[in-house]
């Protein structure tokens, strides 16, 4: 069964990319030709997305509704027939909180999630592959990851290999620390959530930072037996932090369909100028 809906949380304040994101919304910040949420919501609907929920805060509202639903411009290339929603985070409660400010939109259907820090790179996508390992449950997105990520990311539990690329999970810890890691299979920022995340979530209780942690509630469906791990072997681009998103930005411009090889040929040619 096709996977119609995406919910992509996009309410942080981006505080490690200041000082854009002190006029501009983390979401909105421009990667090449389109805002990073744009490249988001194009990959859930190759996937197979028809409706998308954008989480966001009050204050970015009504920047990202005129991006996607403007009155005055023609739809976007590609998202004419996409129906495209905003829903707000009334208080930066956490991941695992945005997520389930949808849970009424979503309506018990199983899910696309998509966190608008990590980007792919068209043709690299991960979500059909994940989709099809669905056995009933969620399926997370998981790479094996340096230590130095083992303070910045949740890793899962490994439990029964089902193939080269699948497992089972018997559960996930938040930023676990070199001690704590369970594994080095790290969650990088893409999930298809069955409705019981949904009750996970609710029984979820603030921990590290004091939010509401995704991974916690990932933890909970891993221990009854609903979540599956997908190991990609494709990076996702970090347009989180400064230090990647020049290297995300570069990615998407030498590989975009339209003017790729031109960018390829101006930042060659910068180089060999200024060397």
């Amino acid at each position: 069964m096709a996977i119609e809906v995406a919910v992509i949380p996009a309410a942080g304040r981006g505080t490690r990319m200041r000082p854009i994101t002190r006029a501009v919304p983390k979401s909105l910040v421009p990667v090449v030709d389109r805002p990073a949420v744009q490249w988001v919501v194009e990959e859930a609907v190759r996937a197979g997305a028809r409706e998308v929920f954008i989480i966001v805060d009050a204050e970015s509202q009504e920047l990202v509704e005129r991006h996607f639903n403007s009155a005055e411009e023609e739809p976007l290339a590609g998202l004419e027939d996409i129906i495209v929603h905003t829903l707000i985070q009334p208080a930066a409660r956490g991941l695992g909180h945005a997520v389930s400010v949808a849970e009424d939109a979503v309506g018990g259907r199983p899910f696309h999630c998509l966190l608008v820090d990590n980007l792919a790179v068209p043709g690299q996508d991960v979500l059909p592959a994940m989709a099809a390992a669905r056995n009933g449950g969620s399926v997370v997105c998981v790479r094996d990851l340096p230590e130095s990520f083992l303070d910045r990311y949740g890793f899962v539990t490994p439990a029964e290999s089902i193939s080269e690329n699948l497992l089972e999970i018997s559960g996930a810890v938040e930023k676990p620390g070199i001690k704590n890691a369970p594994s080095k299979l790290g969650l990088v920022g893409r999930y298809v959530f069955s409705a019981d995340i949904f009750d996970a979530l609710r029984e979820t209780a603030p921990s590290v930072g004091g939010e509401i942690q995704l991974t916690d509630a990932i933890n909970g469906i891993a221990d009854l037996g609903l979540c599956r791990a997908f190991i990609t072997e494709f990076d996702l681009l970090d347009v989180g932090i400064p230090e990647s998103y020049l290297q995300a930005l570069t990615t998407l411009a030498i590989t975009h369909p339209e003017f790729g090889s031109r960018n390829a040929d101006i930042i060659s040619n910068s180089l060999t100028d200024n060397r």
